[in-house]
């Protein structure tokens, strides 16, 4: 079996071959099991996780909400679907607008579908489910009880908004500590408007704050309280002041008036202060934040005839730029220069495209060596070697190829190279390596009571902030009701609950039987039913590739500028899908390690063993059953499962 597929715009290879060439011998084992008087092995069913959901740093049930975009998985009764998958979203995120415009989505890059032709574009179908519920003022249930527990959230970023949100879902009194003038973070502070629109921003804080989180802005912890106060007057304290100091150039006297951090340099231009830059800016990183930076400074180019320290100025918070509005800004030429190669960077692939349209020059494999300074002590270009760079045992290597230094001409240079934890007045929580410390339930640690999460931890991405919250916030309930923190799962995601849908479609549980262990013969959860969804990832060699068609990826649609358009251009590039394309593009998920009700095990069955629930009784994940009495083991209903929910057990 080979070839291709036709399409109407490729020939696509086939995505499934039972035998490849060159195979000699054939497994008889369907032989040995008809001759059998008895059935060998036997399905069972398993829920897995799939890639896409291991691959989230939030955990979200991404395959749960697609089912129900798709309709695999129907809403209660009065729910419109779009509100019901948007609760199930945001039971792990509650910023599914911000994070579907703005993550990098590793989601996709572990989606089987990828085997298939490309990825389902679920960072897609969470922006459009995020613009629903914006535009139909959805809020988040307010909890019916109320505990009486206080607990303070230092920082109003990711991590703790995200924390604070699950908190005051439990019904507890949260207030958030930031010595900011408004929430969001970096969200806010280190990703410009045209990316994260503010409205949008705002609309998905102040749902969290309906809930009744309290906040204290403009204040700092440790600075303006004390932390003592703070332990006196709350019951728990989450740590979440995110990773807002930039980290300076790795040469030696890298200090001059026009070289600034990427994160001083964002929250500048965010807080509308810096209005341009000089005429040549070089930017080094390569990750997200240095692509921020870039375009941004794009953006603004630079007025002819600005006071040279004008942008210097604006960084650090002295001068709002009137003669901006005056005057003409003209381009500026931005270099973004990493020690990796382009296609090693960490950056999102999609950012970098859309950079280099914009006529950003972005040369990968250079190294910083030194400043070149003018006379009045300012950096006039940026001294840079070429490299080969590479990770070994958790550590940058880089090898500098002697021979190779270059200058280039700069009137600002940013420092996009990462980020540290400023803190002071926190200094007990220092782990000696400028960051804290905790264990797997985001606890400090020895310092009971009091946990942690987002940058101050490890900085990364936004996502992975609020997934750190979220689990912190499971950690401070079990504290305040003075439990044992329970041990993390090794896959910590948000599953799929059979058990939950059943009550939610009104079925009760006979008290002789475990809920999700039923057999043939009792109606009771999914007979031989077993959820491994907190230790098993199913992989696409686990599918049945074969039952799907090349389908090809709706993409949102995207404004690609060039450099003469980006000049003051500050509006948003990306448009979310309408209601049918969301639908179609959640119907290409593979719904891997779940039913989705396909029919393909019950036409192929040769005992016609295989049946389904009476409607009545049906749920998703309960769609059919196995007669044992019938059932002579011959693996076909697993062999033609396209999800892998089916396993052959029993036998073992």
């Amino acid at each position: 079996m080979s070839g291709t597929q036709k399409t109407s715009d490729a020939n696509v290879p086939l995505n499934f071959r039972r035998y490849r060439d060159g195979d000699a011998s054939v497994d008889d084992f369907r032989g040995r099991i008809f001759q059998a008087g008895h059935s060998h092995k036997c399905p069972t069913y398993v829920q897995s996780t799939p890639p896409c959901q291991g691959s989230c740093p939030s955990g979200e049930d991404i395959r749960g909400y697609l089912a129900i975009v798709r309709q695999t998985e129907k809403p209660p009764a009065g729910m419109a679907w779009q509100e019901y998958a948007w609760r199930r979203l945001t039971a792990a995120n509650p910023f599914p607008s911000v994070m579907g415009r703005v993550c990098p989505a590793p989601c996709e890059t572990g989606c089987n579908r990828n085997e298939v032709e490309d990825h389902v574009g679920i960072n897609s179908v969470e922006h459009f489910l995020g613009e629903y519920a914006i535009a139909n003022k959805l809020a988040f249930d307010k909890p019916e009880k109320r505990s009486g527990k206080k607990i303070a959230v230092l920082g109003g970023g990711p991590a703790g908004l995200s924390c604070a949100y699950q908190l005051a879902l439990k019904g507890h009194d949260v207030t958030i500590f930031d010595d900011h003038e408004h929430l969001g973070g970096m969200m806010r502070y280190g990703i410009p408007g045209f990316r994260t629109p503010r409205d949008v921003l705002d609309a998905e804080i102040q749902r969290i704050l309906d809930l009744g989180v309290e906040t204290r802005m403009k204040c700092r912890v440790g600075t303006d309280v004390s932390l003592d106060e703070i332990r006196r007057e709350f019951d728990a304290v989450f740590l979440g002041m995110g990773a807002q100091a930039g980290r300076a150039l790795p040469i030696q006297d890298g200090v001059a008036p026009n070289v600034v951090t990427a994160t001083a340099f964002l929250r500048a231009f965010n807080d509308g202060r810096l209005q341009h830059v000089g005429k040549r800016v070089v930017v080094v990183g390569g990750g997200d934040t240095s692509i921020d930076v870039a375009t941004v400074a794009r953006r603004l180019g630079h007025i002819e005839h600005a006071k040279a320290t004008d942008f210097e100025q604006a960084i650090g918070g002295q001068l709002a730029h009137d003669v901006a509005s005056v005057s003409a800004k003209q381009g500026c030429d931005v270099t973004l220069t990493s020690v990796f190669a382009i296609d090693k960077m960490q950056a999102n692939k999609h950012e970098i495209e859309q950079a280099l349209a914009e006529g950003i020059s972005i040369r990968g494999g250079l190294v910083p060596l030194a400043l070149i300074r003018g006379a009045d002590g300012r950096a006039t270009a940026l001294r840079v070697a070429r490299c080969e760079a590479k990770m070994a045992g958790g550590r940058l290597e880089i090898r500098t190829v002697d021979g190779t230094e270059e200058d280039i001409a700069a009137d600002l240079i940013v420092s996009a190279i990462g980020q540290a934890v400023d803190l002071a007045g926190l200094e007990e929580f220092d782990n000696g390596k400028g960051a804290i410390s905790a264990d797997r339930n985001y606890q400090v640690v020895a310092k009971p009571g009091t946990f942690a999460g987002g940058d101050v931890l490890r900085p990364h991405l936004l996502t992975t902030a609020i997934g750190h919250g979220a689990i912190a916030a499971e950690g401070i309930e079990r504290f305040l009701a003075g439990e044992d923190p329970e041990k993390r799962p090794k896959i910590d995601v948000h599953a799929f609950d059979l058990q939950r849908k059943m009550l939610e479609k009104g079925y009760s549980f006979s008290e002789t039987h475990e809920p999700m262990r039923g057999t043939d013969k009792a109606n009771v959860g999914v007979h031989n039913f077993e959820n491994r969804s907190e230790r098993y990832v199913i992989p696409h060699e686990e599918l049945f590739l074969g039952h799907f068609g090349y389908t090809p990826r709706i993409r949102r649609k995207i404004t690609t500028l060039d450099r003469d358009s980006a000049l003051g251009n500050f509006e948003e590039r990306l448009e979310a899908l309408d209601e049918k394309q969301a639908i179609d593009e959640a119907k290409r998920c593979m719904s891997c390690g779940m039913c989705f009700e396909c029919d393909n095990c019950v036409v192929y069955c040769p005992q016609t063993a295989v049946g389904r629930v009476p409607k009545k009784e049906a749920t998703l994940g309960r769609y059919v059953y196995t007669d044992y009495g019938k059932c002579i083991g011959c693996h076909i209903c697993k062999d033609v499962c396209p999800t892998g929910y089916i396993q052959m057990g029993l036998g073992e």
